[in-house]
């Protein structure tokens, strides 16, 4: 009996004699002198949608951090256990990275959940409610009867990256590194579908499709 799945078995020896031996030194540079990446990602969880796939990049060029529906909550120093704030904390602070970018995506199971307020929680935990509950108030925003549950869906997780954005802006290591140019916020929504990227425009807070050159 395997101690890994075999399609992971598999997966590595396609990688150690494939990708490993042509980013060898990458590697080897990466274990001697540390991570040194430029932009941090938050990102779903959701199998389809990996940031390393989608911005097609290299070990060490990414720091990625994915939880359920790429949420960030808000600033609470409360002596409680926070594995995003944490993962935020050692972004900037130790790895001083340049760029945080909140990317979700279409189809989140998140975000449906946060819309589905009749559905029965997964377990008595109820650890995704709980989560998804961050942005209730702007699951509420998006309640007309005039929308389709796709459009629904569709707004919600585009304003949820905007929630978690502004999340983000309570953290003083965050907004006192925005303030002097030295830490920049971004977000972007990815299509799984088309494998389309709409990026958020600074100025007005709307997502524009990345054209290709």
């Amino acid at each position: 009996m395997p101690h890994l799945p075999e399609h992971l078995l598999t997966g590595y020896r396609n990688f150690m004699s494939g990708r490993y031996p042509a980013e060898s030194g990458r590697y080897r540079s990466l274990a001697r002198e540390g991570q040194a990446p430029e932009t941090m990602i938050v990102a779903c969880c959701d199998s389809r949608s990996a940031p390393e796939a989608i911005f097609d990049a290299g070990p060490g060029e990414l720091f990625v951090l994915r939880n359920v529906g790429n949420l960030v909550p808000p600033y609470e120093p409360d002596g409680e256990y926070h594995s995003t704030s944490a993962a935020l904390e050692f972004a900037v602070q130790s790895l001083k990275v340049k760029n945080i970018v909140v990317m979700g995506h279409g189809r989140c199971g998140g975000i449906r959940a946060a819309l589905d307020t009749n559905s029965a929680p997964l377990s008595p935990g109820d650890f995704i409610g709980k989560w998804m509950s961050l942005i209730a108030p702007a699951a509420e925003t998006v309640t007309s009867t005039f929308m389709t549950a796709t459009e629904r869906q569709t707004a919600l997780e585009r304003i949820s990256i905007r929630y978690s954005i502004a999340n983000l802006r309570t953290f003083p290591c965050v907004s006192i590194l925005e303030g002097k140019g030295r830490l920049t916020l971004h977000g972007a929504w990815f299509d799984i579908s088309t494998g389309e990227l709409w990026v958020m425009n600074k100025e007005t807070g709307d997502f524009e499709r990345l054209e290709m050159e």
